[in-house]
């Protein structure tokens, strides 16, 4: 009787060392499997972004979303136009507020509402392309209309952009207040050129 139970817990035993051991190596496989898709996220997020004029903002903006991104042009190119989006809000409402700042001279102050008012119609027409891109489009005409108008809204925001970055230029300009504001729009412009080259890198596919 009791090499009996003996022999049964002894198996029982080992039939749960099995069960752990598959289990382990189901949780390893599934860490491996998780690890190869992260990988293969990222690197095409690093291709994609080669392509663009400034790679290494466009990579290292967009790297931390990969897990949403994974391997589409369609919302690597959307989720491009987010970031640049965001930036361009917090550097909106910055500089409206920089531009209330007592002590700044009459053009310093001018050019800063010129460039909030610039910025302004940025972020619209980066949000309205974003909207435009989550539309469904079932035919090839229609896909082109939409993507053409993106493009047009992207070149205008990049337009604006540059032309509020302009209004720093000039020796009247310089300072901490220059250096500071043009930083900023710089960085938002190339965040938008890089949502350009991606929003092109996306319509080529449907080409």
């Amino acid at each position: 009787m009791a090499a009996s139970s003996s022999c049964s817990s002894a198996a029982f035993l080992a039939a749960l060392a099995v069960i752990s051991l598959l289990a382990s190596t189901s949780s390893a496989s599934s860490s491996a499997a998780a690890a190869a898709a992260a990988t293969t996220n990222t690197e095409f997020i690093r291709t994609s972004c080669s392509a663009t004029t400034y790679p290494k903002l466009c990579y290292n903006s967009l790297a931390v979303h990969a897990t949403k991104i994974q391997t589409s042009a369609k919302l690597l190119a959307t989720t491009a136009l987010d970031v640049t989006l965001a930036s361009a809000k917090s550097t909106s409402a910055a500089m409206l507020k920089l531009s209330r700042t007592h002590g700044l001279a009459p053009r310093q102050s001018a050019a800063m509402l010129d460039c909030v008012e610039e910025l302004g119609d940025s972020v619209d027409q980066i949000r309205q392309s974003i909207d435009e891109l989550a539309g469904a489009r079932t035919s090839p005409a229609e896909f082109q209309m939409m993507i053409s108008d993106v493009q047009t809204w992207v070149s205008a925001a990049l337009t604006d952009e540059t032309t509020c970055s302009d209004g720093f230029a000039g020796k009247e300009m310089a300072g901490e207040v220059k250096t500071a504001v043009r930083g900023r729009i710089e960085k938002i412009a190339h965040l938008t050129s890089n949502a350009l080259a991606l929003i092109n890198a996306y319509a080529a596919l449907h080409n």
